[in-house]
């Protein structure tokens, strides 16, 4: 059984156990912390080895399903959108729609706000990013907390199963850390639990961004023997270099989240990844194709998986493809039946891309025919360029596997060599130890000729060390992958000292070519909703 079938199966024959398994949910809010009411219990479900890799699916498929269809995992909300409370959807909302790089065209209050960096504490989207992590959390700390050495020994789990069970419990240990991640990231100090609080009545406490930075680097150093070597674990599953990948991540941002620089550590974390076996997707459009988990699977360390058969939901890349078509656009060019002429970029991505004669820069995936590239109104889907970098089609043309042509079958690579060279080359260019600037240069233009197809795109050492070189580099090879928003406040830009169209925008008479926030603005505030259930956490500064 491949693993998408197995997130599938483990999101439908354990929905009631994913029930059971949040009623110690971490976030407060009041409508997710619910009795069991199946008839399987935590012990039914953990006593037989067989159903460990279906729960730890279901740990899996939190940061892509939304749950069963019409039956999510995270309330909605009477009148709500279920796919906007799938992990990925609300994460990449909160890191590309409130940037330079996207921009939405829907007229829900909630999503405006971000397009004009103007949300509040009552902004249901920043709640849905919010309770999703804190879900994920829950489901990870339950199944730790489960599969614990001490629980196998007393329901007689041994050899091979209780070997498997620890290895599953690592990996589980790895979403957690990744769940966290986005957390640090996102919203700065937040409430903590792990598997040893036991699911009660009390209110999580409030840690903080620097504890919980040392807490994520800690448990992902822990299991990093604990994992299958790099590369090596089924498709779609974390080994060490997913855990690797992460680390380099946390301390490429560490001097946001703690305040000090560890931009060795990062390289030492790149280093190990780029011993391993990984290797550049020979073309940079396969990354975003239905059959990237063959062509592209060399380079994606960790993907969040999608079959549109095997694993149906409104999120993901479903949402990704679908909410980027409209205006002239072919639907039957993306292998969907629908566009939802959502989603389009401001000018401050295509003008990444600048004219060079007859070389091109294949990155550069835009739609322009009946578009403009000035956005006057946010809300018409023709102002702005569309982008075509998701797509439902495989390599050779073929649709995915969904007769209907709904659900996608395009995996979200979340970690990927090319995101380790730029990482590489940004640290070793920021003073880190352990690393050339020859090779990060090496290392760049290895994306910039796959890119172009041959080497007239490559850089000269004084480019790659120009000021803005590496955070516009990143933008061209990164766009709509979910990272602008944390880049731009790494490179002190999100806020202050460089805009984009609406950005701030406070509505008519107001500059619409945008202008400088509030620096409070660089993290998210806690939703005002689980303020009013615990009363014992801070707000972040700036916000009510």
């Amino acid at each position: 059984m491949n693993f998408h079938s197995l997130l599938r199966r483990g999101a439908l024959s354990l929905a009631a156990a994913a029930a059971l398994l949040t009623g110690g949910l971490t976030a407060c809010n009041k409508d997710l912390d619910r009795e069991p009411f199946y008839d399987l219990n935590t012990e039914s479900v953990y006593k037989d080895p067989a159903n460990h890799l279906l729960v730890l699916a279901k740990c899996y498929a939190g940061f892509n399903l939304s749950g069963n269809p019409g039956n999510p995992d995270v309330f909605a909300g009477q009148g709500k959108d279920e796919g906007e409370t799938s992990y990925l959807r609300a994460y990449w909302y909160l890191q590309e729609l409130v940037a330079d790089q996207a921009v939405v065209a829907w007229n829900s209050p909630p999503l405006q706000e971000l397009n004009t960096t103007s949300w509040t504490s009552s902004n249901d989207l920043i709640n849905n990013s919010y309770t999703r992590i804190f879900y994920e959390v829950a489901l990870c700390n339950e199944f730790i907390r489960e599969t614990s050495d001490d629980k196998l020994s007393r329901r007689g789990i041994v050899g091979l199963d209780a070997e498997n069970a620890r290895r599953y419990r690592a990996e589980a240990r790895f979403l957690r850390a990744l769940a966290y991640y986005h957390a640090i990231d996102l919203y700065g100090n937040v409430p903590f639990v792990t598997e040893a609080d036991a699911p009660s009545k009390n209110l999580p406490k409030q840690t903080t961004r620097a504890a919980l930075f040392a807490y994520v680097e800690s448990e992902l150093k822990a299991i990093e023997t604990a994992l299958l070597p790099a590369h090596t674990a089924p498709y779609g599953r974390a080994d060490q270099g997913a855990a690797w990948a992460l680390l380099a991540k946390l301390y490429l941002n560490a001097q946001v989240y703690t305040g000090t620089a560890r931009y060795t550590d990062c390289l030492t974390y790149c280093n190990n990844i780029l011993k391993a076996n990984y290797a550049l997707a020979p073309e940079y459009r396969l990354l975003f194709l239905a059959d990237n988990n063959v062509t592209s699977a060399s380079e994606i360390i960790f993907p969040l998986t999608s079959d549109g058969v095997a694993s149906q939901g409104y999120g993901g890349t479903t949402y990704l493809t679908h909410a980027a078509v409209g205006g002239q656009m072919l639907t039957s060019g993306f292998g969907i039946n629908s566009g939802w002429a959502g989603n389009r970029t401001r000018k401050n991505l295509p003008l990444l891309f600048p004219a060079t004669g007859s070389d091109f820069d294949t990155r550069a995936m835009f739609f322009t025919s009946g578009q403009t590239l000035e956005i006057n109104d946010l809300t018409i889907f023709t102002e702005g360029y569309g982008v075509t970098k998701w797509r439902n089609k495989t390599s050779t043309g073929a649709n995915g596997n969904d007769p209907q042509l709904i659900f996608v079958d395009t995996d979200f690579p979340l970690l990927r060599l090319g995101d380790v060279y730029l990482m590489y080359a940004e640290a070793v260019l920021r003073g880190g130890q352990g690393g050339t600037q020859a090779q990060a240069l090496d290392y760049v233009n290895a994306l910039r000729d796959r890119a172009y197809g041959n080497t007239n795109g490559r850089i000269t050492l004084a480019q790659l060390t120009a000021p803005d070189f590496i955070l516009e580099e990143r933008g061209r090879e990164l766009y709509w992958e979910a990272t602008r928003r944390t880049d731009l406040v790494r490179f002190g830009k999100f806020t202050t000292g460089y805009n984009w169209p609406f950005k701030g925008y406070a509505g008519s008479g107001d500059d619409k070519q945008g202008h400088d926030v509030p620096a409070y603005r660089n993290l998210y505030p806690l939703p005002s909703t689980d303020l009013v259930a615990n009363p014992t956490l801070k707000q972040n500064d700036g916000y009510n």
